[in-house]
């Protein structure tokens, strides 16, 4: 009965709070603060698709080689000397190229050819590259594939295959489009050069989204030439419509693989000539600027 008696009373205390003990302060934990942890960039070359290319560095050094040039004209010189030595090398070494007569002989000088030089190729032998042509690779791509033992020569005979093939055709095509551009360029820009109100033509043309890069590159040629010739005129003629044209020109929505400077690279030098006769000739007939 007593030990029944005392818990009942140890009990009864804690139920009424236990007023004999002091109370316990309450204790407020501090919040805990998060760190900041900085955003890591863990993959900058996430390209899957190949589209944006490997990653190149030396970009700060181009920027100051850039502001060099601008700042010594002695330094500038020298550059665009040695511009022009590597174009005349690079040119030379098209002409002594010796063109095979066979498919077979076709495909080995575009495997032998500089990856540089291919577009210039490609414009030179476009005749060259039809049907047959490609269905000759094909065969051999196919002799490779299917054959029953296979060496490392074969493997690396078939990657090359494939890969001029691939490049082969998307160059064909890229040209084929740059020629077609070219004839309606050459149309638009006769139809700028020959009109008596050069901003109202521009301006309609702009609303049928018919002015392009193809019009601007023609232009820089023509430029180009007239400036060789020492045709200070028509340089000047052509410089102010080219000014106009800038203003309301859009970039082209259907960009193919190569860029237009270098696609005007792989134009066959005879269409080059014949847009530059038509095109000083009628810069000399016009002597209107455009306002």
């Amino acid at each position: 009965m007593a030990s029944s008696s005392s818990s009942l009373g140890l009990g009864a205390i804690f139920q009424s709070g236990c007023p004999l003990l002091p109370p316990r302060p309450a204790v407020r934990r501090a919040p805990t603060r998060r760190r900041a942890v900085a955003t890591k960039i863990s993959c900058i070359g996430w390209d899957p698709e190949g589209v944006l290319g490997p990653p190149q560095g030396g970009h700060i050094a181009r920027l100051e080689f850039r502001r060099r040039l601008e700042r010594d004209s002695d330094a500038r010189e020298a550059f665009e000397r040695q511009v022009r030595e590597e174009h005349e090398r690079r040119r030379q070494e098209r002409e002594a190229r010796v063109i095979p007569d066979t498919d077979a002989g076709l495909v080995e000088f575009f495997l032998d050819t500089e990856a540089r030089e291919i577009e210039v190729e490609i414009g030179r032998l476009r005749p060259r590259l039809n049907q047959p042509f490609f269905d000759y690779i094909q065969r051999e791509i196919a002799q490779i594939k299917f054959s029953i033992t296979r060496t490392a020569e074969m493997e690396d005979r078939l990657i090359e295959l494939e890969a001029m093939q691939k490049v082969l055709l998307e160059g064909v095509e890229a040209y084929d489009k740059l020629q077609n551009d070219l004839v309606s360029a050459k149309e638009r820009l006769t139809k700028i050069l020959q009109s008596s109100d050069k901003k109202s033509t521009l301006l309609e043309m702009v609303e049928r989204n018919e002015l392009n890069m193809s019009i601007l590159t023609l232009l820089d040629e023509n430029i180009a030439s007239a400036k060789t010739n020492n045709q200070e005129e028509a340089v000047a003629f052509m410089e102010n419509v080219r000014s106009s044209i800038l203003k309301y020109i859009t970039k082209e929505r259907n960009q193919r693989v190569f860029q237009h400077k270098e696609l005007m690279a792989i134009v066959p030098v005879a269409k080059i000539k014949e847009a530059n006769t038509w095109a000083l000739a009628g810069a000399k007939q016009l002597s209107e600027l455009i306002p």
